[in-house]
């Protein structure tokens, strides 16, 4: 079985079934410079590993149309693939669609900084729309979410099975971490999304306590 992401450029759409629309427009088109340029990066980097370490399924200059790219690799290289993308497409402005989770992660507005999904791996930025959509959808195996910006300075959420958020910040040791119990999935991700972005202002709203291990 096969995992499949898609490469569109950033603004092309906002929803799932905006993706579908705007595929549906490059249906017959030439490959545009941009894919065709990371298609065959895709594919120099996978000819260089034996064919049992092979990152695709398929050819990646198979999957050029129009301004998108159709890239199909092994499920156990999902995590591989999705960095190498975030890597090759994101400083050309394109956005990565997840069609099994129904995911777009589109660099528009984006925060440079270490995130990690309990359920979905590792991602090199952070929106407002995505955290918005991962707080609430958060659930086992591993409800989390980190976000680091450096060296024991980060935020992450855990969410219980009562539905309520474990939310915690730490800000370069171990005086400087706290933590608060939070039952709207709004406020946290209000609150992620606030932390990434430098603005500790809501902050203050909280009955922050200081954690100790």
């Amino acid at each position: 079985m096969s995992y499949d992401h898609v490469l569109l450029p950033s603004g092309a759409a906002a929803t799932p079934d905006a993706v579908d629309a705007y595929l549906s427009t490059q249906d017959g088109k030439p490959a545009a410079d941009v894919v065709a340029e990371i298609a065959a990066e895709l594919d120099r980097r996978n000819a260089e590993l034996p064919e049992s370490d092979a990152f695709l399924a398929a050819p990646a200059a198979d999957g050029t149309i129009g301004a998108t790219l159709f890239v199909s690799s092994p499920i156990d290289a999902v995590g591989h693939v999705r960095g190498l993308l975030f890597e090759l497409a994101t400083p050309h402005g394109y956005a990565v669609y997840d069609p099994q989770l129904t995911w777009l992660i589109d660099p528009a507005d984006h925060v440079p900084v270490a995130v990690s999904h309990g359920g979905a791996g590792e991602f090199p930025y952070l929106t407002n729309k995505l955290v918005q959509q991962w707080i609430p959808e958060l659930s086992q195996p591993g409800p989390y979410l980190i976000v680091e910006s450096g060296d024991q300075i980060y935020i992450q959420t855990y969410r219980n099975e009562d539905g309520r958020y474990d939310l915690e910040y730490r800000d370069g040791s171990p005086e400087r971490h706290f933590g608060v119990r939070v039952e709207d999935p709004q406020t946290v991700a209000d609150l992620i999304w606030s932390w990434t972005t430098g603005d500790r202002s809501r902050f203050e709203t909280l009955d922050w306590q200081r954690l100790t291990f």
